[in-house]
C-alpha cells in the first residue's frame, strides 16, 4: 500500500510538471516575436495608423508636381510579407541575412520610436514606426553583397543581390 502512494505522489508530481511545462510553452509562443507582426500583434495602433514614409529615397517619392502615392502599413505587410526587413528599438535588424534579385522592392520597417538612418549603399531615413519601399539597385560592382547599417550600428544586416 505504501509503494501506491509513493507511485501515485511521483505521477502527481509529474503530471504537474508537464503542465507547467506546457503553460511556459504557450506564454513564450505567444510572445514578441520580431519576425512576425509584433506590433499587430500587441494592439500597437501606430503601427495600423501608420503610411509610408515617402521622402527622399523612397520608390514612392513625389515628382515636380505630383502628390505622393502612399500605402498603409497592412498593405505593405502584406505586399511586402517575403521581402521586408524590420529593425527593433536596439537597430538590430531582422532577418539579418536575405538573398533578393536586382531591382527588387523591399520594404524597410522601423518599429522604433526615433527616426533611423539605414545605410544600404546609400542612406535612407526612416521615420518612427514608419517604413520606406525602396528598390534595390542594379549591382554594377563585383561585390553582389549589401551590408545594412542602423544609425551607428554596422553590419546589422547583409543583403546578397543574384542578377
Amino acid at each position: 500500500m505504501e509503494q501506491n502512494k509513493k507511485s501515485n505522489k511521483v505521477w502527481w508530481i509529474v503530471g504537474v510538471v508537464v503542465r507547467v511545462l506546457i503553460v511556459i510553452l504557450l506564454v513564450k509562443g505567444k510572445g514578441s516575436d520580431m519576425a512576425g507582426n509584433t506590433d499587430m500583434q500587441n494592439g500597437d495602433q501606430t503601427a495600423l495608423e501608420a503610411t509610408e514614409d515617402t521622402s527622399a529615397g523612397s520608390v514612392n517619392a513625389p515628382t515636380s508636381g505630383t502628390a505622393p502615392v502612399t500605402m498603409s502599413y497592412a498593405k505593405a505587410l502584406e505586399t511586402y510579407k517575403d521581402r521586408r526587413i524590420q529593425f527593433n528599438d536596439a537597430c538590430q535588424a531582422v532577418p539579418n541575412t536575405v538573398t533578393y534579385k536586382d531591382n527588387t522592392g523591399i520594404m524597410l520597417d522601423n518599429r522604433s520610436s526615433k527616426s533611423r538612418t539605414i545605410k544600404i549603399g546609400t542612406s535612407y531615413t526612416v521615420k518612427g514606426y514608419g517604413f520606406k519601399i525602396i528598390t534595390l539597385p542594379d549591382t554594377y560592382r563585383q561585390s553582389k553583397t549589401f551590408l545594412l547599417d542602423c544609425d551607428g550600428q554596422q553590419n546589422v544586416a547583409t543583403i546578397l543581390v543574384q542578377e
